[in-house]
């Protein structure tokens, strides 16, 4: 299947976006902001950057893996796999209901389709991301391994044991990518626990660090491609990803406000009237 153009790359995101909101809307529960701010760069890996079989093997040999360690950003997440096959659209519907294998936060004991682990208590991803890696160059695979954090989840401890282990074991075949978006449940991570300057930091730990808009596809296409490219080289990659919680609905933006607040009835026509339906609504 020819990968699709830019135009194409925009009109699926912009049909995500409006799955985020319908999804959060309609069980008045869930995470919207940053599900909005993250959703150039998950269309961008599934249907540009990453080589994957959607008919789901857990455990990923010959084919490039994705963890997501911010879990309650499902519903991004959820939207992305269903759009790119792994599951039929429909099933976007069950979003937090009872029984359904859309949770709250991802698990694996329902067994949905591109999820290989529990996530969403902060700070295990890119453990997780690491050991898939080192399995991976124990089997000889060369595909790469990619992980998603956020920047308040920097504020905990193991991401940091995490950083010093990869590169003191040249975990190289790693993209590791943090949403930078400057907020957090609790308000802005520069009043909650200041960050300082995260490149450095990582770089100081021995990782090869890129930067980017992540809500600009052209700019987010082309340093994701970079790091493809700097794969193997002997460290692990960091892509310090600049985002807009909220991206795409202009009342969400910006504010931490939107982390986990569904919008009401009318802020959802709102919403939508902001997003073009592109792919077709489920």
């Amino acid at each position: 299947m020819p990968q699709p153009n830019l135009d194409q790359l925009q009109q699926v995101c912009s049909q995500v976006r409006r799955d985020i909101v319908r999804m959060v809307h309609a069980q008045q529960s869930g995470h919207p902001g940053g599900s909005l701010g993250c959703a150039d760069y998950l269309v961008a890996l599934y249907f540009h950057v990453m080589s994957f079989n959607n008919s789901f093997k857990m455990d990923g040999k010959g084919e490039d893996m994705f963890f997501l360690s911010n879990g309650h950003i499902s519903p991004v997440w959820y939207s992305v796999l269903a759009r790119s096959g792994f599951f039929e659209v429909s099933e976007l519907a069950t979003f937090r209901k009872i029984g359904t294998r859309l949770q709250g936060h991802p698990a694996t004991e329902e067994g949905l389709p591109g999820v290989r682990i529990a996530s969403g208590s902060l700070g295990q991803g890119l453990s997780a991301a690491i050991g898939a890696a080192l399995a991976k160059r124990i089997d000889g695979d060369d595909k790469i391994v990619h992980c998603l954090m956020g920047d308040g989840e920097q504020q905990e401890g193991q991401v940091w044991e995490a950083a010093m282990f990869a590169a003191h074991n040249k975990v190289d075949r790693l993209i590791a990518t943090i949403d930078f978006n400057g907020q957090q449940i609790d308000g802005a991570t520069s009043d909650v626990n200041d960050l300082g300057d995260l490149g450095a930091k990582y770089s100081s730990f021995g990782w090869d660090v890129l930067t980017c808009d992540g809500n600009y596809l052209t700019e987010l296409i082309s340093t994701m491609d970079d790091a493809q490219a700097k794969c193997g080289n002997g460290k692990p990659i960091l892509i310090l990803m600049k985002t807009e919680m909220g991206k795409g609905v202009d009342f969400m933006e910006g504010t931490h406000k939107w982390h986990g607040i569904p919008p009401n009835d009318q802020q959802l026509a709102e919403a939508l009237n902001q997003l073009e339906e592109t792919l077709g609504d489920y």
